[in-house]
């Protein structure tokens, strides 16, 4: 009995397939596609972008993600979801890994300083990596550390500002206790300010007056004999 050659259907021979494929119904294949985007919701293509950043140490790219084990998501799907990939990244709070322009620079610097509390120090940036660029891209972009920090909104004071600043708050802890702040003592004085020098910071500042930490408690006691004045006055 010979055997018939004939198709049954429009996916049963090479030719047929292709004109097959070209011919789905566009709104079908749409509807499908949403269905399978419904199966992942917005938080957890989120945490599954910055869970990668987090392994990765940096902000990731498509071939990163698709190669990530830990990943169980496909790249594609969190495209058709957010538009973009970069759209996805700017949502879960992630850096494109294209050069960020000056006010994306400053904004994730102001989003950090947000989530911590307080002006983020370079360890704080470099806890976030990922969400906030390196240190060297601020001080590239803007010139130094100080001046992104400023321009993002933060005080940022100068060394000579910081040093004021120190001896103005040993010079407050004088008046209120009756005795000079020590080396020892400096950081819970100094409490979370980070405006004010660190008791390190201060010894290198004063160590080319000899007997370092005595030289800063003289311009603490300066100071405080100024204020005494001006109450007096």
């Amino acid at each position: 009995m010979q055997q018939s050659n004939a198709t049954t259907g429009p996916l049963s021979a090479s030719t047929s397939i292709y004109a097959a494929i070209l011919d789905m119904d566009h709104s079908e294949l749409e509807a499908f596609r949403r269905r399978l985007r419904r199966r992942y919701g917005r938080d957890e293509l989120i945490d599954e972008l910055r869970n990668c950043a987090a392994r990765l140490g940096a902000s990731p790219t498509m071939r990163e993600f698709a190669e990530d084990p830990d990943a169980t998501i496909h790249p594609q799907t969190v495209v058709d979801h957010f538009g973009s990939w970069n759209a996805a990244k700017r949502e879960a709070g992630l850096m494109p890994r294209r050069r960020a322009s000056n006010e994306e620079l400053l904004t994730a610097l102001r989003g950090l300083g947000e989530e911590l509390g307080h002006r983020p120090t370079t360890r704080d940036m470099e806890g976030a990596r990922g969400r906030v660029p390196s240190r060297g891209v601020y001080v590239k972009a803007f010139g130094s550390m100080r001046e992104a920090l400023r321009l993002a909104g933060f005080d940022a004071p100068t060394r000579d500002e910081r040093i004021n600043r120190s001896i103005e708050h040993g010079a407050q802890f004088l008046l209120r206790t009756g005795r000079l702040p020590s080396f020892r003592d400096w950081e819970r004085i100094r409490g979370d300010r980070t405006d004010v020098m660190t008791s390190w910071q201060l010894y290198r500042t004063f160590e080319k007056l000899g007997g370092a930490w005595s030289a800063f408690q003289f311009a603490v006691d300066e100071r405080a004999n100024e204020l005494r004045s001006a109450v007096a006055a």
